[in-house]
């Protein structure tokens, strides 16, 4: 049973792996990014964070702030832990370009809410 006291410490993790997402693909472009292994790879696995963290919110937690789909959040991750060899790229840097800045801005207001930030 995951413990609700401890949602408030899993949003901040999915803070600290955006905030690593941002700053490794801050002011490049989707070709520079897969030109960097190193960087790219970094930034899979903050992305993976995100999606494993998710995954541990309360099914409460989650279902009481449906502005974020964490189903495919946790379909991402699911993705590249398991089905790493099938992993796009492109479809990752649009999750960075697209997704990432709302579920920051969403993740940040529910802080805000429960008073947290």
């Amino acid at each position: 049973m995951r413990d609700p006291e401890r949602d408030p410490g899993r949003l901040e993790h999915i803070l600290m792996a955006i905030d690593k997402i941002e700053e490794y693909t801050q002011g490049i472009s989707y070709a520079q990014l897969v030109a960097d292994s190193m960087r790219l790879h970094a930034t899979v696995y903050n992305v993976q964070i995100v999606g494993e963290t998710a995954y541990k919110l309360t099914h409460e937690f989650k279902a009481s702030h449906t502005t974020v789909n964490w189903n495919q959040i946790e379909k991402m991750r699911h993705i590249l832990v398991h089905d790493y060899y099938k992993i796009s790229f492109r479809i990752v840097w649009n999750v960075v370009e697209e997704d990432i800045p709302y579920l920051k801005s969403e993740v940040r207001r529910f802080l805000d809410e429960i008073g947290q930030e």
